[in-house]
This record gives structure tokens, sequence and C-alpha cells, in this order.
């Protein structure tokens, strides 16, 4: 090795199989690789034994490592704050009940959001700071929270600020997304257009607060029609905000198609995606979001079309949907293994999913990689191989997290409220 001066970098890791991600066909895997930290930004990744001097010269603090090391996790979409929980509903499917029925017993969206409105700011903080830690502890440096189950702008506004609160406890990277368009409050029924007039008026409020990263509507029957979703658009696309949007999940309303139109950083769900939406999310580079827990939860048939897909050169990411009524799932890895079960993706696949192709579903180009001049975002798993990943069911395969460069085993743990 040649010793080479340079300023001291504050962490050298060493060791592990290093899963860059950087090339589109493989993991890019390194053995007995090295990660250069500096300012929480990667200053080497390559062998070990082509590091320009020896560890004690490099670094500050030296580590010395085996398992498997990868980009630290992006679950890009999620409704994790949320008030009370929908488990009655969950035992009223298995027993038969239809969506009409438990709506009509006073379920679905609405109930979560009778007990969203009745949770005060620091009651819900308490609920939804251990479902984000779950997920910190399995690996996910960067998500996404949505609102959605206020549909006022008091609710709204606080399930945002709840989330931006998460995101400063665990050291997380979190996106907040406007989710109003999610259902239509009782106080509107029968007058969805007025109700968006509402949504669209909320927005410039919430935004000028600093609380809305990007905004996002539910296109569907039992949502909202294209055209009342347009007019949510438009209102981001005034304010300079990105957009994306739940599609096709039950039906085809054009939804991809749509987003796409408004150069969307994603369409969600997509079972029901026709040919022409596919082909718009192929030419616009909107992402696909694949939420295989709501497909298990809901013990769907008709699954997203992964082969033309991948036919196109769609760009698949694959996320929790962490919610209380269709996807109460806690861990993005099983959401990883559950895509390569029921929709066939391949292990590869299903990290890429979870990692580079999430991050570009949140209009992120600065992580979900390993390279020099990315964030310092990383995963070290017990695993000797990446494909153990999505192998196994469940499990505490997480050794250490490093958020923007700092080691989870560090700092002090996130509390639990």
């Amino acid at each position: 090795m040649t010793e080479t001066a340079q300023p001291l970098w504050d962490e050298l890791i060493i060791g592990p199989t290093v899963v860059t991600l950087t090339e589109s066909a493989d993991y890019g895997c390194i053995p007995d690789g090295a990660i250069g930290i500096l300012d929480g930004v990667l200053t080497y990744v390559g062998p070990a034994d082509d590091l320009p001097a020896s560890p004690d010269r490099l670094a500050h603090h030296v580590v010395y490592a085996e398992g498997t090391l990868t980009p630290g996790l992006i679950d890009c979409h999620t409704h994790l704050v949320f008030g009370g929980n929908r488990a009655n509903e969950f035992a009223m499917r298995l027993n038969g009940a239809s969506y009409e029925e438990i709506a009509r017993a006073g379920g679905g969206i609405r109930s979560s959001v009778r007990n969203t409105r009745g949770a005060d700011a620091d009651h819900l903080l308490a609920e939804s700071l251990p479902r984000a830690l779950d997920l910190l502890h399995d690996g996910v440096t960067t998500l996404e929270i949505k609102s959605g189950y206020g549909l006022d702008l008091d609710t709204e506004r606080r399930m945002l600020q709840t989330a931006r609160q998460i995101g400063a406890l665990t050291a997380q990277t979190v996106h907040t997304t406007y989710l109003a368009a999610h259902a239509l409050p009782p106080e509107f029924d029968n007058d969805a257009d007025a109700y968006i007039q509402r949504v669209t008026e909320w927005l410039p409020i919430l935004h000028a607060e600093g609380l809305v990263d990007a905004v996002d509507a539910f296109c569907e029957g039992i949502g909202f029609s294209p055209e009342q979703t347009r007019r949510v658009f438009e209102a981001a696309q005034a304010l300079g905000l990105p957009v994306k949007l739940h599609a096709d999940q039950l039906s085809d309303l054009h939804g991809a198609e749509l987003v796409t139109q408004f150069n969307g950083l994603s369409a969600d769900h997509l079972e029901y995606t026709n040919d022409e939406g596919l082909m718009a999310m192929a030419r616009t580079g909107t992402v696909a979001v694949l939420l295989p827990g709501a497909y298990h939860v809901l013990r769907e048939t008709e699954q997203p079309p992964i082969a033309r897909m991948r036919e196109l050169g769609v760009r698949m990411a694959v996320s929790t949907d962490c919610n209380p009524g269709t996807s109460p799932l806690l861990s993005l890895r099983v959401a990883m293994q559950l895509a390569t079960t029921h929709f066939r993706m391949t292990p590869l696949e299903a990290l890429q999913g979870a990692t580079v192709h999430a991050a570009a579903a949140l209009g992120l180009s600065d992580r979900g990689q390993l390279k020099p001049g990315l964030r310092a975002d990383l995963a070290l798993w017990t695993v000797q191989h990446p494909d153990e990943l999505t192998y196994w069911l469940g499990g505490n395969l997480l050794q250490n997290l490093w958020l923007a460069g700092h080691s989870l085993q560090r700092r002090e743990r996130a509390p639990r409220l």
C-alpha cells in the first residue's frame, strides 16, 4: 500500500462484504471490503487491500467487522403516524366480513380518523414513535410518513408535526407527504368536490409551515376521481412540490398515467395498471412502488405487472405501506421477502427496491448506493450473502446501523416514550 497524506476520516470500517448496488445487474459485492467516512459522507468504498495507507493513518476510529454491509434501507411509503389500531377489522375480515360491512360497523379509514383526531400531540407521538423505532432496528435509515388520517387542517398538521418529531428523535431522515386526499371525512359526506377544495386550501398553509415535502392522493373508486386528483396535483405544482399517487390498486382509473403527467416521483400499488400507464412511467422515470404487505393482508389475487415493468425498464421500489388497516407491517425486510414470494421479484430486485429505487421514489440522489460522495447511511448484517436478507423470514439480522456516519451502537439509543 502506498502511504498518502490526507485528512483523517472519522471512521473506517474494514472486513465485511460491501454491497455497493452501483450496477443494475448485480449486487456489486466487494469481499473483504472497506468503507471510509468523513463528515457523514462516504470517502472510500473498495477492497481493504487497496486502502491508500495503513488504517491507523487514515481514520480516528477503525472498526473491524464481519458480515454484509449494505446501504441503509429506505421505506418510501408509510402511514405510520396514526391513533389506535384496527385489529378488530382484521379479525372481521378473516371471519368473512366485506369492506362494506366493516365500514357500516364504523370501521375502515374513518375509524383511524376518529382515533387520530382524538389523540393529542403527546399521545400521537407515543403511539407512532415505537413503529419508527421498529423500522430503525430493522435497518431503515430513511422513511416517508404520510398524513391522511386527520382529514381536517388541525389533525393533518399534528400528524405532519409528529412525523418531523420522529425524525428528530430517531435521527432517521423522515420525508413528509401530505395525503389529505385519502378519504372523504364524515362532515363532507356526498360533497367530495367541496372537500377537495379544502384540501387545496390547506396545502399552502402547511407548506408555509415547513411540514410538506411531497403531495399524494388516493385515486380510486372508493377514494377520489382522476379529475379531483388532478386538482390536488395542480395545487402541489403551483407550490413546486413533487407528487406521488396511490394508483390502480383496486381498479384501473389510469392513475399511473395521470401521475406521470405531473412528472410524479412514484405511482404506488399498481395492481391494475394498464400498459399505457407503464409505458408512461418508463418515459418519465416515475418509480413503481410495490406494496406486498397490503396484497398479503388483503389476500388479493391481482398482481402488479412485474414482468412488463422489467421489460420496459420501470424502476421498482418495495415498501411496507405500514398502516393500521391493510398493512400493519413493521419490517421492511419482511416486505422485501413478501415481494419475492408473492410477486416473484429476485432478491437483488427486492434489495434494490428498498435502497436505490426507494431513494428515487423520494427524489433523493444522495443515498441508496455505496460510493464516494454519497451519504453514509449503512446497515451491517450478520448474514454472509445479501440473498439471505430475503431468505430469512424475520429474525434479528442487524448488527449495526450508521445514520449520516453516526453509529447506532455509539449513540444514545432513541427514546421510547
